[in-house]
């Protein structure tokens, strides 16, 4: 009797050894213990330890002072860029992804040289558990709004509350995966976050911009307005020429010039944009030196433009830079709202009749390479991948959307002889018509319906006009009649917002770390939310499906396998024409503008360059 109790009590103790190892090893990626840190990753640890001193692509040497002026192409007519009224006329440099976030600023600053990392600004520390439930900023006790007021917790609170009731999107949409904002310190805000968030919401948070509470009347910031605002960030606005120019100058009290996150960042006194009415005007105006720096995107314009003096004359230097990101997307956006766009099939023959080839050897010197996925020139494209187990997996039965060239790694768009009248794809792509009832009377495309087939193709400037003529060019060979429209900047703003129009060509900027933007982009939910970027009104179960996998995977390659699955969905959906890219970005800058030797994973940040005829501190 003691024998089998002491063996009952020994295999008790074994087996409760055994459960707590299992607890241990099961559950020490849900149970650890989170702590404050200066930095988080979408993936994995930040790549810089918490005593980093700067980013490796800025210079923390570099002169302090002068001058830069930047030339856009539009107008303005707000200094609000969270609300919807002033989408796209917002003045630049506000909240600018390429010109720097010169006047309003986030929780957090995006590393350059990561895919997706945050490292210290407004908030000092970042605090969240391994399913990421939650997150916890602590705000830096040397952080101030241009007139001298600390930011608080309430102003980060405060700016939740007024972009849900009155903000544009993506802005006005953040609080439906929040379950409440709790203050948890003197300078301690937590978010709590509730079963619609996903792993990199966090950083979504950490991005988004904070708004002085004392500052702003609630009651008229929907309101489009010209009146100067108070910012936490490194410069104020000193002078504003409605519609023309605005200029910004450094605030010498700005707080965070010591944070490691901002050396060699900022470094000229006075920042201006001027505003010209086309681009023809704007290059006339960089040959002048009215402005400072021209990034061109137009291969052919660069082989035959820059030969002006001051090239030659070495005021002005041409310069290339090569990026470790995909190729952000260029394409002819149909948008299938319209009942012209609704077949897969029909989208398939009007992207066949793109003549890539024509238009790159007749337009641009050959200088192009052909984009066929939506993160081409990176691991997370599909292209050249056969789909993978685990990739069906994820699809399930949604496997049947996707192209079988598509799955097989084999895809690629249609090549053509160069000639602009292929016969072999003219052919191909009137059988994919003919196959849906369509058929050809007096030269015309006829729909089943018995209706011409017919569309606009909107466009703002000279280089879009050019690139839609030559679509319209192998267009109207199998009779498809094609209306090219040019608009001015604001109608142009107006009628995206409102999805009034059939084609338009886009730009999307690509990253290593794509997540909630994609919503934006092809989410059932925004497409009919006013202001949102589902140009293509994308409204797809298997797209959101994949899209809620790719924000909810924990590790690289469970995400690598989402975004290809994604990938797939999207060529196969044929939304988009996609049409080309460089492989490189081409600038052209004055002498006298100075850069660091080193850029960025993604290219070059005009926020670390300098004026070199500034005194170096």
């Amino acid at each position: 009797m003691q024998k089998n109790f002491s063996f009952q009590i020994t295999l008790f103790v074994w087996f409760g050894n055994i459960l707590l190892l299992l607890c241990f090893l099961l559950g020490s990626t849900t149970f650890v213990h989170s702590e404050p840190r200066h930095g988080i990753a979408m993936h994995g640890e930040p790549a810089l330890p918490q005593n980093y001193k700067h980013f490796a692509y800025a210079n923390p040497d570099a002169p302090k002072g002068g001058l830069l002026v930047h030339g856009v192409v539009g107008t303005f007519d707000s200094l609000n860029p969270f609300i919807l009224k002033s989408q796209g006329t917002t003045a630049r440099g506000m909240w600018d992804q390429q010109f720097g976030n010169l006047v309003y600023e986030s929780l957090m600053f995006r590393s350059r040289d990561e895919p997706f990392t945050m490292y210290g600004l407004i908030a000092e520390k970042v605090e969240t558990p391994p399913d990421r439930n939650w997150v916890e900023f602590t705000l830096d006790p040397k952080a101030r709004w241009s007139d001298g007021e600390p930011i608080t917790v309430e102003d980060v609170i405060f700016t939740y509350n007024i972009l849900e009731k009155k903000g544009r999107p993506p802005y006005s949409s953040r609080m439906d995966k929040i379950e409440r904002i709790e203050k948890t310190g003197a300078r301690k805000v937590r978010f709590h976050l509730n079963e619609k968030s996903d792993r990199e919401f966090p950083l979504i948070i950490a991005l988004s911009p904070v708004l002085p509470k004392h500052a702003i009347d609630p009651v008229i910031f929907d309101q489009s307005t010209l009146n100067p605002p108070i910012g936490s960030g490194p410069y104020v606005i000193s002078e504003i020429d409605p519609g023309q120019r605005i200029t910004y100058s450094k605030n010498p009290d700005y707080w965070a010039k010591d944070l490691p996150s901002k050396q060699g960042f900022d470094n000229f006194d006075t920042i201006k944009v001027e505003y010209f009415r086309n681009d023809n005007a704007r290059f006339e105006a960089f040959k002048k030196g009215l402005f400072d720096i021209m990034p061109e995107g137009d291969p052919a314009q660069w082989a035959r433009a820059y030969d002006f003096p001051a090239v030659s004359e070495g005021k002005v230097i041409k310069e290339t830079f090569k990026t470790g990101k995909p190729a952000n997307l260029l394409g002819f956006v149909f948008n299938t709202r319209k009942p012209v766009f609704k077949s897969r099939d029909t989208r398939q023959a009007l992207a066949m009749l793109l003549d890539f080839e024509w238009i790159n050897k007749n337009l641009y010197f050959n200088a192009y390479q052909r984009t066929a996925s939506f993160w081409h020139g990176s691991f997370l494209s599909s292209l050249g991948v056969p789909v993978s187990d685990a990739e069906r997996i994820l699809l399930g039965d949604y496997t049947d959307q996707i192209s079988e060239d598509v799955l097989d790694g084999s895809y690629l768009p249609a090549v053509s002889d160069g000639s602009g009248r292929d016969r072999k794809i003219l052919r191909r792509a009137y059988k994919l018509f003919t196959a849906q009832g369509y058929k050809s009377e007096n030269g015309k495309l006829i729909d089943p319906n018995g209706n011409l087939v017919t569309f606009e193709i909107l466009t703002k400037n000279q280089g879009e006009e050019k690139l839609a003529l030559a679509y319209q060019r192998t267009l109207t060979r199998v009779g498809i009649d094609i209306t090219v429209r040019t608009v001015d900047d604001a109608q142009y703003q107006r009628r995206l917002q409102t999805y009034d129009f059939d084609v338009i060509v886009r730009s999307h900027f690509a990253s290593l770390s794509p997540g909630i933007e994609q919503i934006g982009r092809w989410g059932s939910s925004t497409v009919s939310l006013e202001g949102s970027y589902n140009y293509a009104g994308v409204s797809d179960p298997a797209i959101d499906h994949t899209i809620d996998a790719m924000l909810k995977a924990t590790g690289l390659e469970d995400f690598t396998i989402a975004v290809r699955v994604l990938d797939r969905l999207l060529i196969s959906g044929h939304y988009v024409v996609p049409l080309f890219h460089l492989g490189h970005q081409q600038v052209a800058r004055r002498e006298y503008i100075g850069r660091p030797e080193k850029p960025s994973l993604y290219g070059y940040q005009f926020q670390t360059w300098w004026d070199q005829r500034a005194k170096r501190n």
